[in-house]
């Protein structure tokens, strides 16, 4: 393979986003640290790059100049705002970030078939065909959705949007409850939430299911715990630690109204740091009602967008961009 050496370099952002969606699959958790080593990576390519287009003589250097820009200036902002207004989640918004310095413009690699990537735009911000790539990938998600449902006979106006989930599988899934005891909901209780509470208590999903009415009475909840951040894989799991008071297999009888605090939701959320992923003391509770109540139920699974990036990114560096040429094939550009 021939490719120019910061090209060859930049080629290390495959294995890291690689590693990263893999992980954020599995725990929803990245490091911090991962972006750093990427982030010297493209500033020090981006740096080189430019030393070959000073001063700027032709449009050659000027077009390279329009694009860094380009890259710099629109894409990280807008990765930074739509992780400001919650389209994006922190590790995405990094990613993104990192890849428009790494991937200001486009990369060429010339194998014995061809040079690549195949499909250039006449913009050539290679971070914009990463992220449109991202998006296109993103957008076949509800079609599996849809399909896998249809097939396992869970269909119905989310069957495009969420999976059927047995509640014992919750403590390991992300993602958030897709419905309410009144009907169906895009503001369910986060999973993570959930393990957060159940930790923080000092017990587990199938103590709380086998114990809903001790659990629901606040003067029951005797020494708390780290809730943990909700992580699937925390060092410290409610399954290594003493059940606290409420696992008594005592019927379900007690209303929510006959407690000032039902579920201590209110004192568990006032203990722990932030604000438990948005979680409010009624979307606690109803989420509690809908675990202790049904054996399974629809959830929102939350794909991380870190996932349809690295996608994205390894079509980008192949083909090339999907948008262009889906729009080259209809006649369109």
């Amino acid at each position: 393979m021939l490719a120019a050496t910061t090209d060859l370099l930049r080629l290390i952002a495959v294995p890291a986003l690689g590693w990263a969606a893999w992980r954020d699959v599995r725990t929803r958790r990245l490091p911090n640290w991962l972006w750093y080593p990427l982030l010297v990576v493209g500033l020090l390519t981006l740096a080189w790059d430019a030393l070959g287009h000073l001063p700027v003589a032709g449009v050659d250097d000027r077009l390279f100049l329009v694009r860094v820009g380009i890259s710099l200036l629109v894409v990280v902002p807008l990765a930074y705002g739509l992780w400001w207004i919650g389209g994006f989640g922190g590790a995405d918004a990094k990613a993104m970030m990192t890849l428009a310095v790494l991937f200001p413009t486009y990369p060429v690699f010339y194998l014995a078939s061809g040079a690549y990537p195949a499909v250039v735009t006449d913009v050539g911000v290679f971070s914009m065909t990463i992220l449109t790539n991202a998006v296109l990938v993103g957008l076949a998600y509800p079609v599996y959705l849809g399909v896998r449902n249809g097939l396992r006979g869970d269909r119905g106006t989310v069957m495009f949007l969420g999976r059927r989930t047995e509640v014992s599988a919750l403590p390991a899934e992300h993602g958030r409850l897709f419905e309410t005891t009144e009907g169906f909901t895009r503001g369910g209780l986060d999973l993570d939430a959930l393990r957060m509470y159940l930790r923080w208590r000092g017990t587990t999903l199938d103590a709380l299911r086998a114990a809903p009415a001790a659990h629901r009475d606040p003067e029951r909840v005797g020494e708390t715990f780290e809730p943990t951040d909700g992580a699937v894989d925390a060092d410290v799991t409610a399954a290594e630690r003493p059940t606290s008071a409420g696992s008594t297999g005592e019927g379900d009888t007690a209303p929510d109204a006959d407690h000032d605090d039902p579920w201590a939701a209110e004192r568990f959320l006032d203990e722990i740091e932030g604000s438990a992923y948005g979680t409010t003391p009624e979307t606690l509770r109803e989420g509690l009602r809908v675990v202790t109540t049904r054996d399974s139920v629809w959830i929102s699974p939350g794909v991380p967008f870190i996932v349809p990036l690295f996608l994205g990114l390894c079509l980008a560096l192949t083909y090339g961009d999907v948008l262009f040429g889906l729009l080259g094939a209809l006649g369109v550009v």
